[in-house]
């Protein structure tokens, strides 16, 4: 009998190393190990190795959740015990259920006995944090193929889900950029242009619009199909001389996060905390920098969806070596003690050689960290998940709904949010018969978006106010910043008008299943059109117009019921089958004219536009040129040397994205970058710019730009509050409420009162006429009235829509957000705020629009 069992075992262990055999290891197919000096792999090594992986057990299977922004393949990959894998959809089942927590506390308790813990994995999003791309292939790897005890356990327990390259474009962007610099200065410089196509690092700040086509397909699997209960989004770089940041996070949390998911990620952080010290690698940092409070990024977003999101930041970002001097270990870690004495940083790093190896083994550390735990406890965590949910679904001191009208000054922006928020998990519904509440009637197709369901939490923190803290870094001192923003409510943001019902109330509804469309327009008679400006999608109807060959004007005056700054379009051709299909897809209404004689209108140019991308890349320009290629506008990007060559007056309008004047005039330095990617446009740049406005164009500035416009145009202009202390004065990342003078032609089509994105951002007050002497510039005591337009202004009370403000009643109020200032023959367009800030505030965007068309004008 010991013979037989001895033989069992020698036939078992032989097995279980011929299956580890089997399974490939990522440098089979890169030809070094991950984390190897002076190495990393491309995707397309990446995607080999996948491929490679998947085919070589029944451990693994592979599926493509969409594609980048560039069109290469998103991968999503599934690892677990063979036995689990044949039943994924059983597995995904019991999560939604849970997640939903549509069912009674009985059936949740047995599910999550039955279920398997679901855990995410990603990795390459940020790409100059190259670690983590490179990381996943060896995790998953040792997933597979490891048959350690705790291994084992882990795969019976936990089904991992590992998006390995969220953003595959950058890693190949990033990867040919360290090739090519190896051996010279620049080996650890960063690419000079985005590492994302539009939004560069903001690929993490895209996670409730989930513009960008990487979000979209990342989202749809979170909130919509797999509902992970822990989310582990892998970056770099930990605070200098510490290895790794993890959780707890510090202050604030938001209060719309249930406490259980403030708590779990705090127990989460400590498991991993605690494998670090039992595995002696120490320069283990908590508590500081990131907070639980903004949604909107990979791993706050879950929050709101009652998941623990995980966020780690591991040091080393470059395959390239590094040494720390311990004779230079500082004594402070962002105002963390480093001498052992600190709770959460009781092991401090003394320095050293430091590999990217390194990083590797502390983010599969980390990873591990979390699989344990979530085998050990998996029933703990889907119960939780679904208590969190049930709470959430029978709250009732938050609203019972909240209401979307028909009637909308924008209509497809409200079509927009619906998107949204839908896209984010949230369970929407659609009147299907007129109904009143209270004194208030609605039309059927009005949506409504009731409070009762699991997601309560994301969707009241993005239709409610934000209300951040008082938090400030010592007694009477500066601000502490909040970590990214502190105000972003979508319905201010993008001008929809939503009604929060706190009473209950019956109404006929049908559940929203799939993506809105936009409800068809009408088309009234033949012959030449006008269609209103209000809704943005008229942006795009003039574009596709002009594009089609027709002319396109803009009303001066009033016309019978349309106002001024609506468009006219002159029939030929085909108009009418043309506006039919614009009018069914828009939803855009089209008014015949009887005669056009009698319109008074101006008819615009073909519209092309320029936009400045300087060689330090700026996502603010990214976004710009995402924004205006969603409008279909004729956009060429400008470059140092088109702006220095002057050859500019084909341009409807030039906008200068919000950068430091530093980095548009000088750029980078050759100490820093290859002499081609050095530079800016210079003084003589600027003087082509200035050329260009006088002869009759139209230059747009936003936000940080504006400073360089100022400076060195000349403009009787200057911004109030670009030299008060922080102390005194600071928003960073709210909503400012604005108004605007409709009146003026660059606010046709616009309400009255909007809100502005102001992220430390600007504000304007006209000056007197200056002149240049010794001591530098003067007022000149008797100089006539500038001749500026003030477009829109910071209100006079009630600034702060949501976030948080400090000195915003001194210094912001009445003050200039937008101006308009003829220079020469043309015109400068000065943007305070970023009117088009991450594809977020949609109701700012036709003040962009006129300004464009204004240069368009013939």
């Amino acid at each position: 009998m010991k013979n037989f069992v001895s033989c069992m075992l020698g036939l078992f262990f032989l097995a279980s190393t011929s299956l580890n055999a089997q399974i490939p290891k990522p440098s089979d197919t890169f030809g070094f190990e991950v984390g190897a000096d002076y190495k990393l792999a491309d995707y397309d090594q990446m995607l080999a190795y996948y491929d490679k992986l998947a085919s070589s057990t029944d451990r693994v299977q592979m599926i493509e959740i969409g594609k980048s922004v560039m069109g290469r393949p998103i991968k999503l990959l599934f690892i677990s015990s063979e036995d689990n894998m044949k039943s994924l959809d059983k597995w995904r089942t019991i999560s939604e259920q849970l997640s939903r927590a549509r069912i009674a506390p009985d059936e949740a308790k047995k599910l999550s006995i039955e279920g398997k813990a679901i855990v995410w994995f990603d990795g390459g999003m940020h790409a100059t944090e190259s670690a983590h791309a490179q990381m996943t292939s060896e995790l998953m790897w040792r997933i597979a193929s490891e048959e350690s005890d705790e291994m084992k356990k882990i795969r019976d327990n936990v089904i991992s889900l590992v998006v390995p390259v969220i953003n595959p474009d950058g890693v190949d962007i990033v990867v040919d950029w360290y090739k090519k610099n190896l051996g010279s200065p620049y080996e650890t410089s960063r690419p000079p242009i985005l590492y994302q196509k539009y939004v560069g690092h903001d690929n993490n700040r895209d996670w409730f619009m989930n513009n960008m086509p990487e979000t979209k397909a990342v989202t749809t699997i979170l909130y919509n199909q797999w509902y992970p209960q822990i989310v582990h989004n892998h970056h770099q770089t930990s605070p200098a001389w510490a290895r790794i940041f993890l959780p707890p996070f510090r202050s604030p949390v938001n209060p719309k996060i249930h406490p259980g998911v403030t708590t779990g990620v705090n127990l989460v952080g400590s498991a991993m905390a605690n494998r670090f010290a039992m595995k002696k690698m120490p320069g283990v940092i908590s508590g500081t920098a990131f907070s639980m409070f903004w949604n909107g990024g990979m791993r706050t977003t879950p929050y709101y969806h009652n998941q623990i999101g995980i966020l780690t930041e591991v040091a080393h970002a470059t395959p390239t070596p590094r040494f720390y001097d311990p004779e230079k270990k500082p004594k402070n870690l962002r105002g963390t003690p480093a001498n052992g004495t600190e709770i959460f940083y009781p092991d401090p790093w003394e320095g050293g050689e430091s590999h990217f190896r390194d990083a590797v083994d502390y983010m599969l550390t980390a990873s591990m960290g979390i699989l344990d735990l979530a085998a050990d406890k998996k029933d703990e965590f889907l119960y939780n998940i679904y208590d969190m949910g049930k709470d959430a679904i029978e709250n009732k001191a938050e609203a019972f709904a909240y209401v979307i009208p028909r009637e909308q000054w924008n209509p497809s922006e409200a079509i927009n949010l619906a998107n949204i928020l839908m896209q984010g998990g949230v369970e929407a519904h659609s009147a299907t018969a007129d109904f009143s509440i209270g004194d208030k009637s609605y039309e059927a197709g009005s949506i409504i978006l009731y409070g009762a369901q699991a997601f309560r939490p994301y969707l009241t923190d993005l239709m409610e106010k934000q209300d951040y803290p008082d938090q400030f870094l010592y007694p009477g001192g500066p601000p502490q910043p909040p970590y990214d923003l502190a105000g972003w409510t979508l319905p201010m943001q993008m001008g929809v008008s939503v009604d929060r019902i706190n009473e209950s109330f019956n109404t006929s509804t049908e559940a929203i299943t799939s993506k809105l469309s936009y409800a068809k327009g009408a088309v009234n008679g033949d012959g030449d059109y006008i269609f209103s400006n209000r809704d943005n999608l008229s942006a795009l109807a003039v574009n596709r117009l002009q594009k089609a060959g027709y002319s396109v004007g803009q009303l001066k005056a009033d016309y019978n019921n349309n106002l001024k700054g609506s468009f006219v379009v002159k029939g030929k051709r085909n108009l009418k089958n043309e506006v039919s299909k614009l009018s069914d897809e828009l939803g855009i209404d089209f008014g015949s004219v009887d005669d056009i004689s009698d319109v008074d209108y101006t008819e615009l140019n073909k519209i092309k536009i320029g936009i400045y991308k300087s060689w330090q890349a700026n996502m603010d320009e990214g976004w710009t040129r995402w924004m205006l290629e969603e409008f279909e506008f004729d956009i060429d990007t400008l470059h140092n040397k088109d702006i220095k060559n002057g050859a500019l007056t084909d341009y409807s309008a030039i906008i200068f994205p919000s950068q430091r004047p530093s980095g548009i005039l000088h750029g980078s330095s050759e100490s820093t970058m290859p002499k081609k990617f050095t530079g800016g446009i210079g003084l003589d740049g600027m003087a082509k710019i200035d050329q260009y406005a006088k002869a009759g164009g139209t230059v747009i500035f936003f936000d940080a730009a504006s400073d360089l416009a100022i400076q060195q145009l000349g403009l009787p202009v200057r911004n109030t509050i670009s030299n008060l202390e922080s102390s005194d004065f600071f928003i960073p990342g709210s909503l400012i409420r604005m108004k605007v003078d409709t009146d003026n032609r660059l606010a046709f089509g616009m309400m009255d009162e909007v809100a502005a994105s102001f992220n430390r951002s600007r504000a304007f007050q006209v000056v007197k006429q200056r002149k240049s002497g010794e001591g530098g510039t003067e007022d000149i005591a008797d100089a006539p009235k500038a001749n500026v337009n003030e477009v829109t202004a910071y209100a006079e009370k009630d600034l702060l829509m949501s976030g948080w403000a400090m000195g915003e009643e001194r210094y912001l109020k009445n003050k200039s957000a937008m101006m308009h200032i003829p220079h020469g023959t043309g015109d400068i367009v000065l943007f305070g705020f970023r009117p088009q800030f991450r594809g977020q505030p949609r109701g700012t965007y036709k003040l962009i629009f006129n300004s464009i068309y204004m240069g368009a004008e013939k």
